[in-house]
C-alpha cells in the first residue's frame, strides 16, 4: 500500500515537472520569434520570379514578367510594387499584342476609384506600329484608359522622331501628344511638314487633360517611396 502511495506520488510529482519544463520551452520559443508590430506595414504577399496573365471581364488583357512581386493589403491606397522591374505584355481582342511595357520600377494602385500603373526608371513602350517611347516616369490610367507623362519624353517614330514634355496618348499608344516639342520631321509633296493637330485633336487633348488633372490631384496624395 505504502509503496503504490509512493508511486502515486513521484508520478504526480514527474507530471507537474514536465509542466514547468513545457511552459518554459514554450516560453523560449515566443521569445525569440519576431514581433509583429505594425501590420499595415507589411505585404500580404510576396512573390518571385512571377509570370502571369490579368483578364479584364474574362479576357485575357495583360501579361506580366518580373523578379519580385509584392501586394499591400493594407495600405491607402492598396497597391502592387515591382521593384526590380516589370516586363509587361498587351493584347487585343484577337489575343494579338498591341504594345509591351519596360520599366526599372513598378507601382499598380488598387483602390475605390482608382486603377492606376506608376511606371520609373528606365520606362521603354513599343506601340503595334513599332514606333518607341523613352522616358523616366509614365502613368497608365486603366479607368480612363489614358497614358500620360509629365516628364521628358524621346519618340522614336516611324515617320518622325519627337522629343519633349507633357506627353498624352490613348491606351494603345498610337495617337498621342506632346508639348514643347522637337525633332525631324518629313517634308511632304508640297515641300510643306507633315499637318498639324486639327481643331479635333486639340478638343481630344483638352478632353484627356481634364481626366488626368483630376487623377493627378489623387496621385499627389499617395506618392508611394520605394521599398529599402
Amino acid at each position: 500500500m505504502k509503496s503504490i502511495q509512493h508511486i502515486k506520488v513521484m508520478a504526480i510529482t514527474i507530471v507537474v515537472a514536465l509542466a514547468f519544463v513545457v511552459i518554459s520551452c514554450n516560453e523560449d520559443d515566443n521569445s525569440n520569434k519576431p514581433v509583429i508590430e505594425n501590420r499595415d506595414s507589411l505585404p500580404v504577399l510576396k512573390s518571385q520570379g512571377v509570370s502571369t496573365v490579368i483578364s479584364d471581364s474574362g479576357v485575357v488583357r495583360y501579361k506580366l514578367i518580373s523578379e519580385d512581386w509584392f501586394i499591400y493589403d493594407r495600405k491607402k491606397p492598396k497597391y502592387w510594387a515591382f521593384e526590380k522591374g516589370l516586363f509587361i505584355e498587351k493584347y487585343d481582342d484577337q489575343f494579338n499584342v498591341d504594345a509591351f511595357i519596360n520599366c526599372d520600377t513598378a507601382y499598380y494602385y488598387d483602390d475605390t476609384g482608382i486603377r492606376l500603373w506608376e511606371l520609373r526608371g528606365r520606362v521603354v513602350v513599343k506601340n503595334i506600329k513599332g514606333e518607341t517611347f523613352k522616358t523616366s516616369l509614365l502613368y497608365w490610367d486603366m479607368g480612363t484608359h489614358y497614358i500620360y507623362s509629365p516628364a521628358y519624353m524621346v519618340i522614336d517614330g516611324i515617320e518622325q522622331d519627337l522629343e519633349g514634355y507633357d506627353f498624352r496618348s490613348n491606351e494603345q499608344m498610337t495617337e498621342y501628344m506632346i508639348h514643347q516639342s522637337s525633332g525631324a520631321f518629313p517634308l511632304g509633296d508640297n515641300g510643306l511638314n507633315s499637318p498639324q493637330p486639327t481643331s479635333q485633336d486639340a478638343e481630344r487633348l483638352e478632353q484627356q487633360n481634364d481626366s488626368t488633372k483630376q487623377l493627378e490631384n489623387k496621385v499627389e496624395k499617395m506618392i508611394v517611396k520605394p521599398l529599402k
